[in-house]
């Protein structure tokens, strides 16, 4: 049964007509009335997601991002890679099933995959724990990263994952401690590395694995500090603000490329890449093939340099300012400044004016 968010109430309905004209069991065969409704029906349809999700909001990303069907790691893993090879355990404490990692190849290469696997029922997804990694998953890519460096072997990771897991057993073992390891291991690699943020990009959970000479994002993908929902219970101490939250993040693929956050958008086809997840593995392997093409001629060394540089420059050259018509502390930072500015200037006529003012006021009164 598929599976509808709130905005597409009206693709539901005319989809659920669409399926009663389709029914093989209730006719022995289709008219040529029926045939043309069908075509009309599609037609509408098509229209409906067009205009649906050229106009969406910042929380309605969000909720494609997060949409059951949307196409998962493992099923990137098994349509882009070939002779996967999935590799287990941190060698510490225990093997975590929240991430996918192993050898594979890409295209007769060799690459290294990373993949945070939210499942698609709820046995799989209480088995992968949400796509929210325990610091023994860290770990075990932090091991995985650094044999790939070791034979000089491409790196790819999948993002999706709300955050790494926030439980005491996590923390007790140094879940911080074990993210700020991985990052530290990324930028510390001689090899490429490429990251797709496919769903979720959350928090720390998401960087430990994105810290990459190139960051891709899917157009309906999210990538945050924190969830719209958690920004509004800090901030509103309500968490219904999640769409006034979502604004105020720039957590979008277009506002974060235009932040340069991210480094490309891979397009998603008309009603996002659960409707026609063929087209979206097509795209994705396209810019994939460009992507480490890139690096093909980078020695180790600029690889290293050229990871650093992209992440010192982040916030540099007035980047973040791209918004800045659009957020009022801005505008009145700006205010406030050109006030400040015309009375440091003019203080002396400004003080005469206020005695005056101040004389003049005590004599009619």
């Amino acid at each position: 049964m598929k599976s509808y968010l709130e905005f597409e109430r009206d693709i539901k309905d005319l989809e659920e007509e669409l399926e009663k004209l389709k029914d093989p069991y209730n006719k022995e065969g289709l008219s040529e009335v029926e045939t043309e409704k069908i075509s009309n029906l599609q037609l509408q349809i098509d229209e409906k997601l067009k205009i649906s999700y050229s106009n969406l909001n910042e929380w309605q990303i969000t909720q494609i991002a997060r949409h059951e069907e949307r196409p998962k790691a493992k099923f990137f893993i098994d349509n882009l890679f070939t002779d996967f090879i999935n590799l287990s355990g941190d060698r510490c404490f225990s093997e975590d099933e929240a991430i996918l990692a192993g050898f594979a190849k890409f295209e007769e290469k060799s690459i290294m995959v990373l993949g945070q696997e939210k499942g698609n029922d709820l046995e799989s997804r209480l088995k992968r724990n949400f796509g929210m990694m325990r610091p023994e998953g860290y770990r075990k890519c932090i091991r995985l990263m650094k044999l790939a460096d070791k034979f000089n072997i491409p790196i790819i990771s999948f993002i999706d994952t709300p955050g790494a897991y926030p439980g005491i057993g996590a923390e007790q073992r140094g879940q911080a401690e074990a993210i700020a390891s991985s990052i530290d291991c990324c930028m510390s690699l001689k090899v490429p590395i490429i990251s797709i943020i496919i769903g979720e990009g959350g928090s720390g959970g998401a960087i430990a694995l994105s810290s990459a000479n190139k960051v891709l994002m899917l157009e309906n993908a999210v990538y945050s500090v924190i969830s719209p929902e958690g920004c509004a219970s800090i901030l509103w101490k309500d968490p219904n603000k999640s769409l006034e939250a979502a604004k105020a993040m720039k957590l979008t693929a277009n506002q974060l490329l235009k932040m340069k956050v991210i480094d490309e958008v891979i397009q998603e086809p008309v009603g996002g890449a659960h409707r026609n997840k063929e087209q979206i593995i097509s795209n994705t392997r396209n810019i994939l093939i460009k992507s480490l093409g890139e690096f093909e001629n980078f020695s180790g060394e600029e690889n290293l340099k050229q990871r650093k540089k992209k992440f010192l420059n982040i916030g540099k050259q007035k980047s973040f300012q791209v918004f800045s018509s659009q957020s009022d502390w801005i505008k009145k930072n700006n205010i406030f400044g050109f006030v400040n500015e015309i009375l440091f200037k003019f203080k002396k006529e400004v003080i005469i004016a206020i005695l005056l003012a101040t004389i003049i006021f005590f004599f009619l009164s």
